[in-house]
């Protein structure tokens, strides 16, 4: 059953965090706070997306927050580092932030960047790694098919892990896959699985080696178990750019998942300028350890939304609501 939106409501608190850079075009992270019966809760849909999409965020968070979390089956989950578009130059002082880790994913293919732009970035993480760390890349869908099979070629030679959603469709994600697959590359789908109507279908079709999951666009821990049962394709848990409280429900899913092969996009606390939780979950020698947190409360004192802007985070919770409330009757 659902709580009641007044349930919600009178926990919500809306916070507006700084990043450290921009990422995703996002300067400003804002957020939402819920504590229920379990503990803390986040929700924190991008605010681009509509009120269907934002229901299974929702979802999410009331799941995390009103019901029991499933069994853990690992005390401390390995982490990726997050390497946003920034040149070559800066590349050292954002993977110091990422505290022992020996994974990181880069980000490629930025609106306004160009081929060179990545692959200096890459070669500079590389660089920083040295030959035994892991480097992943993620294009958020940016080539089409000829720009993608360009791309990873040039970006080969530095020794990839994966590459995550070169492409935007699951038809241009089969044809990727078969176009490199004599190179050992596996293809990763992030997008076609938590914004599609059936996260599944990339699975069905063969267009992925690995799948992308993070529990709040869909709709939460155990809906998320339940994709990943099904998927049959090995899994890493990611995250939404949230804080230590959203984080800690991506780390409750990675540690109930009964295998785990590859190091989780789950770091990412460490873009933010500041974090909600005075003990806030990042890495400590390449791993984070699973457990929820407590906001602090003076950030919802320092760093709280203006009144507009809880205004209207407070309607997009009721129009949520609402959707999961007409799915429920149907």
């Amino acid at each position: 059953m659902l709580p009641t939106l007044t349930d919600i409501l009178d926990t919500a608190r809306v916070v507006s965090l700084p990043m450290r850079q921009r990422f995703r075009g996002i300067e400003t992270r804002e957020v939402v706070l819920l504590e229920g019966p379990e503990g803390w809760t986040e929700f924190s849909p991008f605010v681009e997306y509509g009120d269907a999409e934002a229901s299974a965020w929702l979802a999410a968070a009331i799941d995390f927050g009103w019901t029991a979390t499933p069994p853990v089956l690992r005390g401390r989950i390995g982490v990726n580092a997050t390497l946003p578009a920034v040149g070559a130059d800066r590349v050292g002082d954002v993977l110091d932030r990422f505290a022992g880790c020996r994974t990181v994913k880069v980000k490629v293919a930025e609106p306004g960047q160009t081929l060179a732009d990545d692959v200096a970035r890459v070669a500079a993480a590389r660089a920083y790694l040295g030959a035994e760390g892991r480097i992943r890349i993620d294009a958020n869908g940016g080539w089409n098919v000829d720009e993608a099979e360009h791309a990873i070629h040039a970006l080969a030679e530095y020794d990839l892990e994966y590459v995550e959603q070169p492409c935007a469709s699951v038809e241009e994600l089969w044809q990727i896959r078969q176009r490199v697959k004599y190179m050992g590359l596996p293809v990763a789908a992030d997008e076609s699985v938590r914004k599609a109507e059936d996260p599944l279908e990339v699975a069905r079709q063969e267009a992925a080696d690995i799948l992308v999951i993070k529990a709040q666009p869909l709709g939460g821990i155990h809906a998320s178990l339940a994709i990943a049962a099904r998927a049959g394709l090995p899994l890493v848990v990611s995250s939404a750019l949230e804080t230590s409280v959203g984080i800690s429900m991506g780390l409750h899913l990675a540690a109930a998942l009964p295998q785990l092969d590859y190091d989780c996009g789950l770091g990412t606390v460490s873009l933010l300028s500041l974090d909600v939780a005075e003990d806030p979950l990042v890495p400590v020698g390449g791993s984070i350890e699973v457990r929820r947190v407590v906001p602090n409360p003076r950030v919802f004192v320092d760093y709280a939304a203006s009144p507009e802007r809880e205004a209207w985070w407070r309607e997009r919770i009721g129009r949520a609501h609402a959707v999961l409330t007409a799915a429920q009757v149907e």
